[in-house]
């Protein structure tokens, strides 16, 4: 289910109410189907009975099969995967329904970096928190002791920070959970929207980015790198990771332990780079694909599909580096001839 700390929703709501509102008002297989009460939305992996989800295509087929989801959205040829304690609603346009249910669901989305939830509270600060000049604080707020928050910060609702964290000036913190010994550098931007637009020839439906950024233990973070919030799932960076300056990490990236990620470096959403890989500067990633634990991806590639653990890859597109440098060569001959 989305945090509900950080994603005020509207339910629960009837399934026939929330159509309507949404402006798919017939899309409802029967009556009976159109009172059941829906809580909430949540990828299928961690629905439950009350939750709304959505399977676009066969790529979510196993996802769909073992779903706990109370309903799905689907397209007809999906309809047969759906379990049998899960009500289908079959649109061929299964992911654009679901958008515009969650826009019901969760009006408010979280542009509101301080805005008060509904069950706001002070913020709890522990022992030896020290708050510099300018530093503004949503309401239900927890950091941790010996924590520094520098000059002009804003943390937003509900954001939760360890023990023994620095966190510079003119940082920008929301629908994020920190832990302990978090090193934050100037200007950093933490659960910001994700870039998620449902493209189209008229407007652009913008897609509500309802997740959550996890900094686990241990990490830290270089001047202006932002690092945006899930869809629906986390955004997660693994302990003891450290960040360059000026990187960009899209909604969903799953980064695991000890990887190092140099300056200027773009990972696209849903990337997942495993327990120690080392990016070079300026390395981006397609997104949707996963580098292997150890990896080293060398400055300036471009990753644009998967790649077992160990790789030591380099270029545009990316490749492994041995081929790479023969490519490189052989151009040179071409263009130059051999030259001793």
């Amino acid at each position: 289910m989305v945090d509900s700390r950080f994603h005020h929703c509207t339910g629960p709501i009837s399934l026939a109410e929330l159509a309507r509102a949404a402006g798919h008002g017939k899309i409802v297989p029967s009556e009976e189907a159109g009172r059941m009460p829906i809580e909430g939305a949540s990828g299928l992996e961690a629905a439950g009975p009350g939750s709304l989800s959505f399977a676009a295509s066969k790529d979510y087929a196993d996802e769909l099969a073992s779903t706990a989801a109370g309903v799905v959205i689907v397209p007809e040829a999906l309809l047969e995967a759906v379990p049998r304690h899960t009500r289908a609603i079959v649109s061929e346009d299964a992911y654009g329904v679901f958008i515009d249910f969650l826009a019901v669901l969760y009006p408010d989305d979280t542009r509101r970096v301080v805005a008060g939830l509904v069950d706001a509270q002070a913020p709890r600060l522990e022992e030896g928190v020290v708050l510099n000049p300018g530093v503004v604080i949503g309401s239900n707020v927890e950091i941790g002791a010996n924590t520094v928050i520098g000059a002009n910060t804003v943390i937003g609702s509900g954001v939760c920070i360890g023990r023994n964290c620095v966190i510079g000036p003119g940082v920008t913190i929301e629908c994020s959970y920190l832990g302990d010994g978090v090193v934050l550098q100037p200007g950093v931007v933490l659960g910001a929207e994700g870039f998620g637009f449902r493209l189209g020839p008229d407007r652009h439906k913008k897609i509500p980015q309802l997740g959550r950024v996890i900094i686990q233990d241990d990490v830290e973070i270089g001047a202006n790198t932002t690092i945006d919030r899930g869809t629906l799932d986390d955004t997660v960076i693994g302990q003891g990771t450290k960040i360059d300056n000026l990187v960009q990490i899209g909604h969903n990236c799953r980064i695991g332990r000890n990887c190092v990620i140099s300056g200027m470096c773009g990972l696209s959403g849903s990337t997942t780079l495993q327990d120690g890989v080392v990016m070079g500067g300026g390395a981006g990633t397609a997104g949707h694909l996963t580098i292997g634990a150890g990896s080293l991806v060398l400055a300036r590639s471009g990753v644009s599909h998967s790649f077992p653990a160990g790789s030591n890859i380099a270029g545009a597109p990316a490749q492994d580096v041995r081929m790479w440098k023969r490519e490189i060569a052989m151009i040179r001959r071409m263009t130059k001839g051999d030259r001793k």
